[in-house]
């Protein structure tokens, strides 16, 4: 079992040019506090946001959750700028997210500059980047998990960013992540004010078989972390579930609740009850 799957329903993003925003997740409980200087960061302040990154991960966390960055495309050099100054800082990051990965290249570099301490996230938003998704997957031990890039993959497509139009992409990026042992993550709801909305397409990734879902406010924590995570009835179905399993000796199928469970229903169980049962 991946251990990063217990961390990852949600991931804050805060703009590296107001880093001290990310203590905003202490009270929302991110999984996953995370300084962005790629998308968030116009052109002109990249080394400003740099340095403010590097001065946040320099000092103590302040926050309860793990720390994250996500640099500059490693085809670029500020991408390649970001990977250097981060080497230097004292107290992280724990996880560095890479975008616009197409390639095995890119978390290779990333693992041999960074070293064996943090982990590493890719996102996967063009079509290259899908048809390669494999490879790259296979490519870097301290990979644990992707991100779908909806709105660049959606341009790099040409589609819309509509559910049923990348219904395709989200589903391969699932199980080729889950292939891979690794943990998927969806792209944010862009509209920060559509709460409705947000309950809608977080259901919709959490049934297709992502485990998480980034976060660009922190008033979408709270209804991500609902969503990603199961309910009382949930956690003591599953127990039943293992406990039926238990009594059965191990021997085959067993009923729950007047329903016949087999293999694939116990291990679902023994999953929940390791990632949600504290």
């Amino acid at each position: 079992m991946n251990k990063f799957s217990r961390y990852c329903r949600s991931i804050l993003f805060t703009p590296a040019l107001v880093a001290e925003r990310s203590v905003k997740a202490t009270s929302l409980d991110a999984d996953l506090a995370l300084i962005d200087i790629e998308d968030s960061v116009a052109q002109a302040y990249k080394a400003e946001a740099r340095a403010r990154a590097v001065a946040f991960f320099s000092a103590p966390s302040e926050v309860p959750c793990r720390r994250a960055v996500r640099i500059n495309n490693l085809g670029s050099p500020d991408g390649l700028l970001d990977l250097l100054a981060l080497r230097e800082c004292r107290y992280g990051p724990d996880v560095v997210m890479i975008p616009k990965v197409e390639s095995p290249r890119d978390a290779e570099i990333a693992g041999h500059l960074l070293g064996n301490q943090v982990e590493l996230i890719v996102i996967i938003e063009t079509a290259r980047g899908m048809e390669n998704l494999s490879s790259t997957l296979a490519a870097q031990a301290r990979l644990t998990a992707t991100i779908f890039g909806a709105a660049d993959f959606a341009l790099s497509v040409g589609t819309s960013l509509d559910w049923h139009s990348l219904y395709h992409a989200r589903a391969r990026l699932v199980t080729a992540t889950r292939a891979a042992g690794l943990h998927p993550i969806d792209s944010p709801w862009f509209d920060v004010v559509d709460t409705a909305g947000l309950v809608t397409a977080a259901r919709r990734s959490h049934d297709l078989g992502y485990g998480g879902m980034a976060a660009l406010h922190p008033r979408q924590v709270p209804i991500i972390n609902e969503v990603f995570s199961p309910s009382s009835t949930d956690i003591e179905h599953a127990r039943r579930v293992v406990d039926a399993s238990g009594s059965s000796g191990g021997r085959g199928i067993c009923l729950v609740d007047g329903m016949a469970v087999g293999a694939p229903f116990i291990e679902a169980a023994q999953r929940l009850l390791y990632e949600f049962d504290a």
